[in-house]
């Protein structure tokens, strides 16, 4: 046998290397925490508040995925009054594995919160929703973010005006004629209300299946890295087009090693 047959026997025998870890190995989870670190401060994904870091719900997305455990939201419920909106939001973790739930959290939003007067009703749903995703994470992972350098509670559960990215402000106008035509008094639902509610997100099995897919070796770690961010914004058609794009992207790059070889 010639050295070059050996050469390429040794390549294609050589597994690719799986950047993923395993919760319940202690040596793999320290790993995950010094690699978590560097990740959130190269991508500033905390904020100081009073001398103390927290992470954005980002940054604790970022870490369940090199887990395999994904959020998965149960329900989101408008609990308002009539002087008061508020919504109250269930996330379950998922772990890609065993197909089991591993934690939930619950969490709420209102406009009565400090900063938040002016909020429209869309982004105090997404708001309650953002904070169950954090405390579902914080739940059984609040201890590799205190190993990783930071603080345990996720930026979002702060009560600190300006904390919060995910809601943006509204230009203060009259709730009447946001909510009722002037001619019938029939409802009018804000544009980002009807988009909101019309939203279908990326299911676990999608999810799943575009983790599998980053997981490939000839995706990059930039690109890996980018996608997991965004996965849980994706809804079902992005979704369904990230799988795809993925697919054809591995299996062009592929062809491009073996032409090369």
């Amino acid at each position: 046998m010639s050295m070059n047959q050996e050469n390429k026997e040794t390549k294609v025998q050589k597994k690719p290397k799986v950047e993923s870890y395993d919760i319940s190995k202690s040596d793999e989870t320290l790993h995950l925490a010094i690699d978590l670190a560097k990740f959130i401060k190269e991508n500033r994904l905390y904020q100081n508040i009073q001398g103390k870091e927290y992470v954005n719900v980002e940054g604790w997305q970022y870490a369940g995925s090199r887990l395999g455990i994904l959020p998965v939201v149960e329900h989101v419920v408008n609990i308002s009054t009539d002087d008061e909106i508020k919504y109250q939001a269930k996330v379950n973790l998922l772990d890609l594995r065993s197909q089991q739930v591993v934690g939930a959290g619950f969490a709420i939003c209102s406009n009565r919160e400090q900063g938040k007067k002016y909020y429209q009703e869309f982004a105090i749903a997404s708001m309650a929703q953002t904070r169950a995703i954090g405390k579902a994470y914080r739940n059984i992972l609040a201890w590799i973010i205190r190993a990783a350098g930071y603080e345990p509670t996720p930026a979002e559960e702060m009560d600190y005006s300006g904390n919060d990215q995910a809601a943006k402000p509204a230009v203060p106008t009259e709730k009447k004629a946001t909510m009722k035509s002037s001619s019938n008094n029939t409802p009018v639902v804000a544009e980002e209300e009807q988009q909101s509610a019309s939203v279908r997100y990326a299911s676990a099995k999608q999810k799943e299946e575009i983790i599998s897919l980053l997981n490939n070796p000839t995706i990059t770690r930039q690109e890996k890295t980018k996608m997991l961010l965004n996965i849980n914004r994706f809804d079902e058609e992005r979704a369904a087009q990230a799988i795809e794009k993925l697919k054809k992207v591995i299996e062009d790059r592929e062809d491009g090693q073996s032409a090369a070889a």
